[in-house]
């Protein structure tokens, strides 16, 4: 179901608002449920190295795909502008420049899958054990880059033309399906390790061939009315890399602080690489339910762009503020009452669960320090303002450095887990100097 603005938009309400961000919400909750999932089912197993395999695992996956993860951010950005200002042929051109971006890199990762490997292994370090799984892991879920960066530009498209329950529908395929098969595979066949690398393979091939089928059958006289040279056109195919490069460098920077983090946690034994890589889950849960309430309000400030309405734009920041804050006291609260319990649905080694029940009050803070700057990245993607997403990620990267040199010596894991929060802290504040420029360059 396409979800139309009304004339009467910069009056969008509350109601208006949720119902927009409900069915983003479902979606993006499901994608840090796989990691979660994949965590808990290898968490049964005996050994905690395979716990800190797949953590690996998935920080070398994040680091290849967090970093063409402008190919959903721009798509949506650029797709809710188009709609904004009613230009049809360019919400279709919006889909099809980035899936040459997605194909070609996706095949490359395969190319190159045992360099890659070999210099993640040794850029992270771990133990021999360790350093195996996340080896099987890898060799596995790698040939479905393509398939993945494929859905990236599938779910952007959707997102921007808000499409939002279309959107569900498909991450949902890929989301619940290799939650499913996780747990056949490694509970019921015992397949280990390599039964979740399976398990995600199928469901990312599967959701590509289902959101594909879905946009060709609802836009199939649009697609055929494009032309080669209308994709190539140099004007928003230049923007468009503009754009993309300042949010691939935002990426390098957060990866730059993932790996940073995971190194330190692994350089300290396997324990701690464990209880950390629960906690991590556990952030991402959180980061991605807020992050609904942002991509809400990045459709909504895309429009206001392209349609050039200043009410509108003001009233996707009130929303923001007043959803992601809300949202934040409540994540916080659960983790206070429950949180105990949430840590032992990962895992039953003593040891892991005691540790990260140990550092649990970060996760009571961080709500309160990033839901800022997680609503205010939806508002500049919207606008495809990335240079001063860029920006400011550089600058709370340079604090995280700082205090991961001056506290980690002394305070050890708990230091790191002080500079982490910091940073969510910095990409909030640091952001949110932008703001009045990114106002009045659309709205003077």
């Amino acid at each position: 179901m396409n979800i139309v603005v009304a004339k009467e938009k910069s009056a969008f309400s509350n109601r208006q608002y949720v119902a927009l961000a409900f069915p983003l919400i479902i979606a993006g909750i499901t994608t840090p449920l796989i990691g979660a999932v994949d965590t808990a089912v290898v968490g049964r197993l005996p050994d905690p190295s395979a716990i800190g395999g797949v953590a690996i695992g998935a920080v070398i996956f994040n680091t290849m795909y967090w970093l063409l993860g402008f190919l959903r951010v721009s798509t949506s950005g650029f797709t809710s502008q188009a709609q904004g200002s009613n230009n049809t042929n360019e919400t279709i051109l919006t889909l099809l420049r980035p899936m040459i971006i997605a194909i070609i890199f996706g095949l490359l990762f395969i190319i190159f899958q045992k360099p890659i490997l070999h210099i993640a292994l040794n850029v992270i370090g771990g133990s021999e054990a360790v350093s195996s799984f996340a080896s099987t892991y890898f060799s596995i879920r790698v040939w479905g880059a393509p398939f993945i960066l494929m859905s990236y530009v599938f779910i952007g498209w959707l997102i921007g033309m808000g499409k939002v329950r279309l959107s569900l529908a498909t991450q949902l395929v890929m989301n619940m399906m290799n939650i499913v098969l996780s747990i056949i595979f490694v509970l019921v066949l015992g397949l280990g390790v390599a039964g979740v690398a399976y398990a995600t393979l199928i469901s990312e091939i599967s959701a590509v061939l289902f959101g594909g089928f879905i946009i060709a059958r609802h836009n199939r006289i649009g697609i055929s009315n494009v032309k080669l040279r209308m994709i190539l056109d140099p004007e928003p195919l230049m923007k468009m890399v503009k754009v993309n490069r300042d949010l691939f460098l935002r990426t390098v920077c957060l990866l730059i602080m993932t790996g940073i983090f995971t190194s330190k946690g692994a350089s300290m034994g396997e324990v701690t690489l464990a209880a950390n890589a629960i906690l991590l889950q556990i952030h991402y849960i959180m980061a991605y339910l807020i992050g609904g309430f942002a991509n809400a309000s990045s459709i909504l400030t895309g429009r206001s762009v392209g349609g050039k309405d200043s009410l509108l734009f003001r009233r996707a920041i009130k929303l923001s503020v007043i959803w992601g804050l809300g949202t934040a006291v409540i994540l916080s609260f659960l983790i206070v009452i429950f949180g105990d319990s949430v840590v032992g649905l990962f895992t039953n080694i003593v040891t892991v669960k005691e540790m990260a029940i140990e550092n649990l009050i970060w996760m009571i803070i961080f709500p309160f320090v990033g839901f800022w700057g997680l609503q205010l990245e939806g508002i500049f993607s919207g606008a495809t303002d990335a240079k001063s997403i860029r920006d400011s990620i550089f600058l709370a990267l340079l604090v995280f450095l700082l205090l991961i040199w001056l506290f980690v010596p002394t305070l050890q894991n708990q230091g790191i887990w002080l500079a982490f929060v910091i940073f969510s802290l910095g990409r909030s504040f640091f952001l949110s100097l932008y703001l009045p420029k990114l106002q009045r360059l659309h709205f003077s």
